[in-house]
């Protein structure tokens, strides 16, 4: 029924004007008091999972936030669905002061360093008489796959895709999609290893 009534107000330009006033702050570009108030009917949060008091949790009902058993996210954090869904999977650790903005997709057993930023969200910049706060935002999914490890200060972008069982070296940017069972590192984020499966062994990519 929640999710038809959503549907509705999305499909009406006036009224998803109107509800989003009602529901952001349009200066803050946070959910209102009064919303954060009900956060705890609409954020599902599985079991034994903790969400520390200090973490900001820009979280609306309108679009989905789940976090799967035994997850955590950390002091200082800052959690936004406000332009796209967060699912967060199982036994996963969101760090100390770390940046998600949905649209993002998180799977099991990740474990995000400190100061990391998943964002799912671009600003657009098309006009160049406009401001680029005046020109609306564009999202794309950005996901991380399941036993993937985040080095501190790394920033990955809209719409990649990291693999399962990857390695982000610290203060990377992750521009593009990296595969299963590799290391990366840098700006822009290169593969330097790959586990060969059929080897059983860790193989040296060089550089492009």
């Amino acid at each position: 029924m929640f999710s038809s009534i959503t549907d509705k107000i999305k499909a009406n330009p006036v009224l998803k004007k109107r509800v989003l006033f009602l529901a952001m702050h349009p200066v803050k570009t946070r959910p209102r008091c009064w919303l954060r108030c009900f956060r705890f009917l609409y954020m599902k949060k599985g079991k034994k999972s903790v969400i520390y008091r200090s973490v900001r949790k820009d979280i609306v009902p309108f679009n989905t936030f789940v976090m799967g058993n035994y997850s955590v996210i950390e002091d200082y954090a800052v959690i936004n669905n406000a332009v796209g869904d967060i699912l967060i999977g199982n036994h996963t650790r969101i760090g100390v002061g770390d940046t998600i903005i949905g649209p993002v997709t998180i799977g099991n057993k990740v474990n995000l360093a400190q100061n990391v930023v998943i964002s799912g969200l671009n600003h657009n910049f098309e006009d160049i008489e406009k401001a680029i706060a005046e020109q609306g935002v564009s999202t794309s999914n950005t996901v991380i796959s399941s036993n993937v490890w985040i080095g501190a200060n790394s920033v990955v972008l809209p719409g990649v895709h990291v693999g399962k069982h990857v390695v982000v070296g610290a203060g990377s940017v992750v521009s593009r999609d990296i595969p299963d069972y590799c290391v990366a590192v840098g700006n822009p984020a290169r593969v330097i290893k790959q586990y060969d499966v059929e080897k059983q062994t860790w193989v040296k990519v060089h550089k492009e």
